[in-house]
């Protein structure tokens, strides 16, 4: 447990620090770049082939017709961009963040290493691929568990805790893996995720039970669409520095219990040699006189 809070309190006050700050704000340049590129070359073609497939289709007569019923002629005219807007905003907002998510966490790990654990050793226990394929089955499996309990969810208590189990399972599972894949061989990444599971679930579900809070404004920004172009980019924010905060926190946790691992295992290994070289019988000078000489 104490470790628990001490890489917690560690990690808070390092989302204070100017490069963690400045990472956090990747994803709104990249939000905003992605939507100026893709509005230059693609808004014209995409509102176009839209409002001919509504119109073909018929399926928004009724709406627009009540649009001009209820006093919102105007609204006729923004429908069609609006929609484009709504289908391209979570594309562009998903692709940013996982652009972050590939080189956040790196960037947490390493200066986290390069403030408290410069000194320790890299073993590089883990590939980029092997990352990869890690991060793909523990998602796979998330999923498979999610859909096998769905029907449990129609039970208020479950439906409260089995959601943040799960992501809070994978969120353990994909952080903790980055968090040691330069330091720690296979030996010792198998060790540690063995003796802090529960700790690192505790860790996983918090951090999931932060990361719903910019679905909220995600949410607001869909109710309140005059709002939206404040609310959305300020989620994506909040979101980011949430995946810093959380990226630290594991790295501090993972990279303290690899030290203190290999300490252990370390004093584990120096004192049987140590006993044994005190139980060997010793050779003096004094000894070799006991030694019959062979005069030739």
């Amino acid at each position: 447990m104490s470790l628990l809070l001490d890489s917690c309190w560690r990690a808070l006050a390092y989302c204070l620090h100017p490069r963690v700050i400045l990472l956090s704000f990747v994803p709104v340049l990249l939000m905003a770049a992605c939507a100026f590129v893709l509005g230059y070359f693609l808004w014209d073609p995409a509102l176009q082939a839209l409002t001919g497939w509504l119109q073909s289709w018929g399926l928004t007569d009724p709406l627009l017709a009540w649009f001009g019923m209820v006093g919102l002629e105007s609204w006729r005219s923004v429908f069609a961009p609006l929609l484009v807007l709504a289908l391209a905003t979570p594309v562009i907002v998903v692709l940013a963040l996982l652009l972050v998510g590939l080189f956040m966490m790196p960037a947490m790990v390493r200066l986290v290493v390069r403030r408290r654990f410069a000194d320790l050793e890299r073993r590089h226990g883990a590939s980029l691929l092997g990352s990869l394929a890690w991060s793909l089955g523990s998602t796979l499996l998330a999923l498979l568990a999610l859909a096998a309990t769905l029907p449990l969810w129609l039970l208020p208590p479950l439906a409260l805790v089995l959601p943040p189990v799960i992501w809070g399972w994978l969120t353990y599972r994909v952080f903790a893996y980055d968090a040691l894949a330069d330091h720690a061989d296979r030996d010792e990444r198998v060790a540690l995720l063995a003796r802090h599971r529960v700790s690192l679930l505790i860790m996983g579900m918090v951090c999931g039970f932060l990361g719903a809070a910019p679905s909220l404004l995600w949410a607001s920004g869909a109710l309140f669409v005059a709002l939206a172009p404040l609310l959305v980019p300020l989620a994506v924010w909040i979101y980011a520095l949430v995946f810093a905060f959380s990226s630290l926190w594991f790295a501090h946790f993972l990279l303290a219990g690899l030290a203190q691992h290999r300490r252990a295992v370390g004093d584990a290994a120096s004192s049987p040699r140590a006993a044994a070289v005190s139980a060997a019988p010793r050779f003096s000078v004094s000894d070799a006189n006991d030694f019959p000489r062979h005069e030739s």
